[in-house]
């Protein structure tokens, strides 16, 4: 009986996700074309997110906490990359729509070709890169990075690179420690509990909470990209442990 409500529920936030996109997404795109600068864009795109994340509370029960935003903020306006724990779409549409700066997505560029979705976030200021050129993408990502650091916009990445099932570890890249190494930028480690609601590839979303929990700001002056990853891993993984400990069993 629950499964048959779950599946409703999901049903009626996937029509909703579908019907929103394109009007949200054509506006984007329109204005884009009409010379509205990106940054003025960013808005529209978040209040879609936005929706997207409480219709998912409305109809599916799921919720979200936020922990440790503060000493985030408290580094003013510093550079800050979010390296995050990536279990589902959940968060990819939940960090623009809570976090109090601007978001830029490193993303692979073949996104673009989405329609409607792909379409507006080429209009944003995102990074897409070309991953069968890695040389070229990095610099892409440095170059990029650099300038929207600057203007006070937050890097976002998922150093495991794809989607991990809930209580895997994947491989942790080393391009977003890269990268603040590059620019000076603090590194804030991200774990999030999103594969307990919304499973990796799953149609069907599961009343409950997902937890957000920022680590403490890392400063990426005088280290290595290797080392500093490895603290941004350790951090979130016993993290991970420490708020969903059923998915890690003993």
């Amino acid at each position: 009986m629950k499964r048959a409500l779950y599946w409703g529920s999901s049903c009626v936030h996937m029509l909703w996700l579908g019907l929103t996109v394109v009007p949200y997404s054509l506006t984007i795109v329109v204005l884009g074309g009409l010379g509205v600068s990106k940054a003025q864009l960013y808005p529209w795109a978040r209040a879609w997110l936005k929706s997207v994340v409480d219709a998912a509370r409305w109809f599916c029960g799921v919720r979200h906490a936020l922990h440790g935003l503060e000493p985030v903020l408290a580094l003013g306006d510093a550079p800050v990359i979010l390296l995050m724990k990536h279990q589902s779409a959940y968060e990819t549409f939940l960090m623009p729509a809570i976090m109090p700066k601007p978001l830029a997505y490193v993303f692979k560029k073949e996104l673009l070709a989405i329609p409607f979705f792909g379409w507006s976030i080429g209009r944003l200021d995102m990074i897409h890169i070309d991953r069968s050129d890695r040389a070229r993408a990095f610099a892409k990502v440095v170059q990029q990075g650099r300038d929207l650091l600057a203007r006070g916009v937050w890097v976002i990445m998922f150093p495991e690179g794809t989607r991990i099932p809930r209580g895997e570890v994947g491989s942790y890249k080393l391009g977003g420690a890269r990268l603040a190494v590059e620019t000076g930028a603090y590194v804030v480690p991200v774990a999030v509990t999103s594969g307990r609601c919304w499973p990796r590839r799953a149609f069907v979303k599961i009343p409950g909470l997902v937890d957000v929990s920022m680590g403490p700001p890392i400063s990426s002056v005088g280290r290595t990209a290797a080392d500093l990853m490895a603290e941004v891993q350790a951090w979130i993984e016993a993290e991970m442990q420490r708020l969903d400990p059923e998915a890690y069993g003993e």
